[in-house]
């Protein structure tokens, strides 16, 4: 059990914050939408009775629970609150609370990366906001158990009931190595309502028994204390048990009933609630009514009080959507906003002024002393950050035989650890199940698995086993269940431990490469929220081809070319994918660092075709081309033809050239490792941002420039692009349909993509 942060502070100076918290929250948003001016007429939007609904939690949590290492993500929808509060605590200038909503201003929603406010997590994607403190508790145990330093603190959400129909929400419920995370703490703003209307069912009696079930403790604040009060006199508990039968629509009608309306309505057939209301003046009769649980201030700090830091807990704290404002209750009051009249009642009710609405507490107020003495209590440390160590550009090695880029990742991995132990040791790789089919199984074996405890292995000494699974603090993976948001969630928050606890990682998920679809939402507010990793699709494409169309990405090409905040990568040999993942790596863990995606093969390719020049300087020259997104691979003299390849199609690609050239067609091949990088390039060559453009000249010269025929195990346009850097006539080969089940030729012809498509591709555009 916990204890409150310093004693409570009075009630009625709680209260009086409270209301302050209250005004400024509504304030903020009537100005950005009825002061501001606005002559474009769009909508600007905020959510008054959203907002409305977590005032008291908020008050309560931060006021008298919360401890310097503490952690909160802040539901989307009551972002204004936060700023009410951390303006209140001097964290954030008056300057800024008209601007909510404002080019430069405050965001929409709380934004660790673009907000002036601070904000401990970015939300915004519903759902996704809320799971965020799952993963940075992991984070913070790694962080604490290789390097020290990352301290203690819960890691709070603050759920609206309407996020918990995402499924991203259960999926990380459900993952069983959350049960033992005891520092978790979520708080469901339980108002019964959505965006549209009240939600007839909200099933709480189901959610919570979910909770229950994962191993949380499970705390409900219903009623408040004027209720709970009521429920002891004659009648009461027929008053319970009526309240508690009601439908959610029912219920919040009463809301918006007067007294004598709740005279008639409430007592439904039961005399006794009638007698029982008859005692009650009108004022206690409707307070009493909205006097739920997550209101009182007194309830709340109890509930607090009670949470048991040996496992995940969920309170469930009931609300009124709306509560203290004109719109409390209604069905529509999502995104309603008070009319001035109302904000002027609001205002003489709560002390404060409409026309002055910034105005502060009196200097030497118990309101201000209590304001200034959370703000000391609150304030962290200042973490230095430590510099990532160097990551090697080249290991040195030329890849023979035959070989994949998926069995390249773990290889290089584990010359990582031979080269450059420092740089390895801040390696941590994340997969949701899926560690030997995707060619880790050497590296897991050499660094073990990350355990926030010593486990048994008890199959070490079955001399069957391949992968050892030991499972320590010391360990290098962490491995999930199979759910893709959860792996990409954790990665993000890995990836922000050095903005966090001044301790840089270099964290890699790997997954099947269809699935990165799956993960591309969580996967990209990771990105936006300041977390720089590495996201490994492999296998990859319509050449996984005994697997069928549910198993072959065709879109994820694109998607790591649109994707901001992000490089993305697909090599085509075992040195192109070691040079691209070293580069990757070098960009991790540091102020103007990025992310990357990596999309990888299990195609065994004739590493000879890569043609590694001998020279130092000369396969440094190649090494730089290949980081900067291409490299020429075959250049005949007289090239009548170019053919830009990309990935496990270099094989085709060479061969439909030395088919060309035998017919007096000659065909320039240049490899592609990133279209991304290649179209930040065009565009900057074009004025539209800042990038590097050699490798333009370097991988298509002017002087060579023919017809183009582009090639890639994806769709097609994601190499369209490249025939507007010298303006020729071209043609796009690439995946437009659903793949099938096949061998490998029969997949490639089916789709267009073999030798012979190629050639008659090459043909076609030469004329």
């Amino acid at each position: 059990m916990s204890e409150p942060a310093v004693s409570p502070p009075a009630t009625d100076v709680l209260r009086a914050v409270e209301d302050r918290v209250l005004w400024l929250s509504s304030a903020i948003i009537n100005h950005a939408n009825r002061v501001r001016p606005n002559p474009s007429g769009l909508k600007v939007g905020g959510h008054q009775a959203s907002s409305a609904s977590m005032v008291s939690i908020m008050t309560a949590l931060w006021f008298n629970h919360l401890r310097p290492a503490d952690r909160v993500s802040v539901k989307p929808h009551a972002s204004p609150v936060l700023h009410a509060i951390n303006h209140l605590l001097g964290e954030l200038d008056a300057s800024y609370l008209p601007r909510l909503r404002e080019f430069g201003g405050l965001q929409s929603y709380p934004s660790r990366t673009k907000d002036p406010d601070p904000a401990d997590y970015s939300t915004g994607s519903v759902g996704i906001g809320a799971t965020a403190p799952i993963w940075g508790a992991i984070s913070r145990r790694y962080v604490d158990t290789k390097f020290g330093g990352a301290g203690t603190g819960r890691q709070y959400s603050l759920v609206g009931d309407a996020e918990l129909d995402e499924g991203a929400v259960w999926e990380a419920v459900l993952d069983p190595g959350v049960a033992e995370l005891g520092e978790i703490v979520w708080i469901v703003d339980l108002n019964r309502q959505s965006l549209d209307r009240v939600v007839p069912n909200i099933a709480a009696d189901k959610l919570q028994g979910m909770f229950a079930a994962a191993g949380w403790q499970v705390i409900v604040l219903k009623y408040g204390r004027l209720l709970e009060e009521l429920f002891t006199r004659p009648g009461g508990a027929q008053l319970r048990q009526r309240i508690d039968a009601m439908t959610n629509p029912e219920y919040q009608r009463l809301l918006r009933c007067d007294a004598a309306e709740l005279r008639r309505r409430l007592p439904g057939d039961s005399p006794a609630i009638g007698a029982l209301l008859d005692d009650l003046d009108d004022t206690t009769l409707t307070d009493a009514i909205a006097n739920l649980g997550g209101h009182d201030l007194a309830a709340l700090d109890q509930a607090f009080a009670a949470i048991d830091d040996t496992r995940p807990t969920v309170v469930f704290a009931y609300t009124v959507k709306g509560h203290g404002l004109a719109t409390k209750g209604h069905p529509q009051n999502h995104s309603a906003l008070l009319t001035d009249a109302q904000m002027r009642e609001l205002a003489e009710r709560l002390g404060a002024d409409l026309d002055d609405p910034w105005r502060a507490f009196a200097d030497g107020s118990p309101e201000q002393e209590l304001c200034r003495a959370t703000a000391k209590r609150l304030r962290r440390r200042e973490i230095p950050a430590t510099t990532p160590p160097p990551v090697p550009s080249d290991f040195g090695r030329t890849p023979t035989g035959t070989a994949t880029t998926q069995a390249a990742l773990g290889r290089a991995l584990l010359d990582l650890t031979r080269e450059a132990p420092d740089t390895a040791r801040r390696v941590v790789t994340v997969s949701p199940d899926v560690s030997s089919t995707t060619n880790l199984g050497g590296w897991v074996n050499k660094v073990g698995v990350w355990s926030v405890q010593e486990r048994p292995d008890w199959f070490a000494d079955d001399s069957e086993t391949i992968l050892h699974w030991r499972e320590r603090p010391t360990g290098q993976h962490i491995e999930l269940g199979i759910a893709e948001t959860n792996l990409v969630g954790l990665l993000g928050e890995l990836g922000a431990t050095w903005s966090r606890w001044g301790q840089p990682l270099l964290p890699i998920g790997v997954l099947y490469d269809p699935f990165v679809e799956r993960a591309l939402e969580p996967w990209s507010y990771g990105i936006y929220a300041g977390g720089q990793s590495i996201l490994i699709g492999t296998p990859s494409g319509v050449t996984l081809a005994p697997e069928g169309g549910a198993h072959q990405s065709i879109k994820t090409p694109s998607i790591g070319l649109e994707q901001p905040g992000c490089l993305t990568y697909e090599p085509a040999f075992a040195i192109d994918a070691e040079w691209t993942l070293l580069a990757a790596m070098a960009q991790l863990g540091k102020p103007g660092g990025s992310s990357a995606y990596l999309r990888l093969s299990t195609r065994p390719v004739d590493q000879t075709l890569a043609d590694v020049p001998a020279d130092p300087a000369a396969r440094e020259r190649r090494r730089r081309q290949v980081v900067a997104g291409a490299y020429p691979l075959r250049r005949p003299d007289g090239a009548a033809v170019t053919i830009a390849v990309m990935g496990a199609l270099v094989p085709e690609a060479l061969d439909a050239a030395a088919r060309l050239d035998q017919i007096g067609v000659p065909a320039d091949v240049v490899c592609v490792t990133s279209p991304d990088l290649l179209h930040r390039a065009v565009r900057a060559r074009q004025g539209h941002e800042r990038a590097d453009t050699w490798i333009l000249d370097a991988a298509f010269p002017a002087d060579r420039a023919a017809p183009l025929v582009t090639v890639l195990d994806g769709h097609p346009h994601t190499l369209a692009f490249l025939a507007t850097i010298n303006r020729v006539r071209t043609t796009a080969l690439g995946v437009t349909g659903f793949g099938q089940s096949g061998s490998l030729e029969d997949v490639y012809r089916h789709h267009g993509l073999d030798s012979d498509s190629i050639v008659r591709a090459a043909l076609d555009v030469t004329g």
